[in-house]
């Protein structure tokens, strides 16, 4: 049953404390103000009212006002800060089946029960805890993985549980679905940076998703596989595992077909993966294992060992979402340089960004469904939006790469992506550092110069020397046209030569040819 808080406005700090209790319990806060000080002001009800709601806005919560003061302004006030909260966020009993299938997050079910339980006629029904598996074959997730993300902080906004489980054990066999041929084994050294790294953003992202810290769990299988001898795992395990149920599964019957075959480690990775979830539900209560659609055969392999080994009906979900496609078919996720990685170091706020910026209007409204938590009404309007003679081109897909590059790097990172953004258009008033400059050299071409070497160097020599333009002449015709910049400022004279305040920080100088064409001197 929801916890009600029935509360005078004095006590608005005790009740902030018991609700953050609630909450994290699983429980429903709702708030009710029964009465005020005396002739209060009116930024002090203000106050109370965003004190006591927006602080739990990234928390699922039940929101309700009432007074019985006889101010009209004050329930006038309450409905303005209710219009503005987000609307994802106002219901633990929203049902997050029902959710994901919405945004287009729903692919399969192993059984339609896990709506039920996740129903609001539920209202008995203890936080569910749902795991996701990530298996370490790089030392950072990519945006492939950033789906299973989403949905488990999905499950954390309608008030459950989320485990993360990094694939120590199960990386060192390689998951076959998918995939044509063996992946190459990796050795400890490796493995271990890898888990290291995915752990790191898995905890960076979530953590920000997370009502309360034990909301959220980061496990390896390794811990529990380690002590697995062959004979125990072959009698206790490998006796309830059907051949017959094993070869029929997409991936294997895929790879036995082709001329690579299949090897008996990863024919056995189904039954690993399985186990996993048997452990789980057997030893932290995780009864949800979700997944891309691609690991359908693995997930019903545990929900299927459950039933076997621990005698259990109904009680053991899956769920798959679908892999992030483009309109014409293809993957979602690739630039021309490779995978789009979620660490910043790897890839950094900055591309991420304008990653997302770039996607095309025909995947854009799709992909603000299933990429980002904005209720689907304002999607709604950006989408109606989108067909109004005054609409901005790519306003909808900078929503887009807002809220993904928040979501994934937090509001430091989006800083960071639309500091270098501004930095990078010419004319732009935003003050340089070197540091944003810094940020953006491995995104745009760059090059070393001696500080003796630049110093009083023309400007026209600079765009030579450093590659940005071809010839003095093509320099000096551009300089004319009025597109030669020095760090974002147009420069018209010829004349211009490079001085020591020119040098940002003494260390870097951002040169642009037109909008596009830029280079970084990195004067050392």
């Amino acid at each position: 049953m929801p916890f009600y808080i029935y509360l005078a406005a004095e006590e608005m700090s005790v009740a902030a404390s018991a609700a953050a209790a609630a909450v994290g319990a699983g429980a429903v806060a709702l708030f009710r103000l029964n009465r005020l000080p005396s002739s209060p002001s009116t930024s002090y009800r203000s106050c109370l009212l965003l004190k006591g709601l927006r602080a739990f806005a990234p928390f699922p919560y039940r929101y309700h006002f009432a007074s019985y003061s006889t101010s009209s302004l004050l329930s006038q006030e309450a409905a303005a800060v209710a219009s503005q909260l987000p609307r994802s966020h106002a219901n633990t009993s929203s049902n997050v089946v029902e959710i994901l299938e919405q945004r287009g997050l729903l692919e399969s079910l192993t059984s339609d029960g896990l709506r039920s339980v996740c129903s609001s006629s539920a209202p008995n029904q203890p936080p569910l805890r749902v795991y996701c598996g990530f298996d370490p074959t790089a030392d950072s997730l990519h945006l492939g993985n950033l789906l299973g993300i989403i949905v488990l902080s999905w499950f954390l906004r309608c008030g459950h549980r989320a485990v993360a489980l990094i694939g120590g054990a199960t990386g060192r066999v390689g998951d076959p679905s998918g995939k044509s041929s063996e992946r190459p084994e990796l050795d400890l050294e490796t493995l271990h940076k890898n888990i290291s790294g995915i752990s790191a953003t898995i905890r960076h992202i979530l953590s920000r998703a997370a009502p309360t810290p034990d909301s959220v769990s980061i496990l390896n299988n390794y811990e529990w596989w380690k002590d697995v001898r062959l004979l125990d795992f072959l009698k206790d395990v490998g006796r309830y595992a059907r051949v017959g149920t094993m070869m029929s599964k997409e991936s294997v019957r895929k790879r036995l077909e082709s001329d690579q075959g299949m090897s008996y480690t990863e024919f056995t990775y189904q039954i690993l993966q399985g186990y996993d979830f048997v452990h789980l539900f057997r030893q932290e209560g995780v009864s949800v294992q979700i997944g891309g659609s691609d690991q359908w055969g693995n997930i019903t392999a545990g929900t299927d060992l459950i039933r076997r080994i621990l005698r259990v009906e109904g009680a053991a979900y899956g769920l798959t979402f679908p892999l992030l496609l483009k309109s014409d078919g293809t993957k979602f996720g690739k630039s021309e340089d490779g995978a789009i990685w979620l660490s910043p170091s790897k890839f950094t706020p900055y591309n991420f960004y304008q990653y997302f910026f770039s996607v095309p209007d025909d995947d854009v409204v799709r992909f603000l469904k299933m990429l980002t938590f904005l209720s689907l009404e304002e999607i709604a309007q950006l989408e109606r939006d989108m067909d109004t003679p005054g609409y901005v081109p790519n306003t909808a897909q900078r929503r887009l790469a807002e809220e993904v590059t928040r979501f994934v790097h937090g509001q430091e990172g989006l800083d960071e992506a639309l500091k270098a953004t501004e930095a990078l258009r010419p004319g732009a008033a935003t003050k340089l550092d070197a540091k944003t400059i810094e940020g953006i050299r491995e995104d745009v071409p760059s090059c070393s110069l001696p500080y003796d070497q630049v110093l009083s160097l023309s400007l026209l020599d600079l765009s030579v020397s450093s590659g940005l333009l071809e010839s003095k002449s093509a320099a000096r015709r551009l300089l004319k046209q009025g597109g030669l910049y020095l760090n974002n400022s147009r420069v018209d004279s010829e004349a211009k030569k490079i001085e020591a305040n020119d040098i940002i920080d003494g260390k870097v100088i951002l040169l642009s040819a037109g909008k596009k064409n830029k280079m970084v001197v990195r004067v050392s």
